[in-house]
């Protein structure tokens, strides 16, 4: 009995390791899909050059999605996952309402410098990743009338609309995502969030 169940526990662990394992090398590569994607786009790449770059079999990206539509969509939801829990990190520990906006603007900011330009012009061209940072834009949005109320209630900030404020932030965010503020601007995408967190805080403050 005794070694009948210690070698049930033993499987028990193999099978949990082996799952560890799988959902890390999982993980690894959406890691690595990602930044290869950030950093040159994908509308050029094959499945068969992904899947050279990233050191794999072609049938591996197959146990990531379906067909490289698919794929495309899901290392989109895979990096605003990744950089959603940096940012959420990063307000966890930054205190004030005005310090806790500025961050969360900035963060953001941040987490998309690293796209390049051919990353975001391949995204904005296909609709199901588009579709995916319009929504993590909405969440963004609410974030954001979500720390204003905070304020307000503190006291910190005068009383103004969060929701038109948050409805500011996600059209910046469009027109920004969209190149159209490098454009008449000059700034690069980090330093827009950067100006658009500083224009924000100071125009609420009390």
């Amino acid at each position: 009995m005794e070694r009948k169940q210690f070698g049930s526990t033993i499987k028990g662990m193999q099978q949990r390791s082996g799952l560890n394992f799988a959902t890390v090398r999982r993980a690894e590569l959406f890691d690595e899909l990602v930044d290869l994607f950030l950093a040159e786009g994908f509308a050029h790449l094959t499945l068969d050059e992904i899947a050279a770059r990233l050191r794999c079999s072609k049938s591996t990206l197959y146990t990531l999605s379906g067909s490289k539509e698919q794929l495309v969509r899901a290392a989109t939801v895979h990096f605003f996952r990744r950089e959603t829990n940096t940012i959420d990190a990063k307000l966890s520990v930054t205190t004030g309402s005005r310090n806790r906006i500025a961050a969360y603007v900035s963060a953001v900011g941040e987490a998309l410098s690293v796209a390049s330009e051919q990353f975001m012009a391949d995204l904005n061209a296909f609709a199901p990743a588009r579709e995916v940072y319009e929504q993590n834009i909405g969440i963004a949005a609410k974030k954001v009338q979500d720390l204003i109320t905070e304020g307000v209630v503190k006291g910190d900030f005068r009383q103004v609309h969060a929701a038109f404020a948050g409805d500011l932030v996600a059209t910046m965010m469009m027109r920004i995502q969209q190149g159209s503020v490098r454009g008449h601007a000059g700034l690069d995408d980090a330093g827009a969030y950067r100006e658009l967190a500083t224009i924000l805080t100071a125009g609420i403050g009390v």
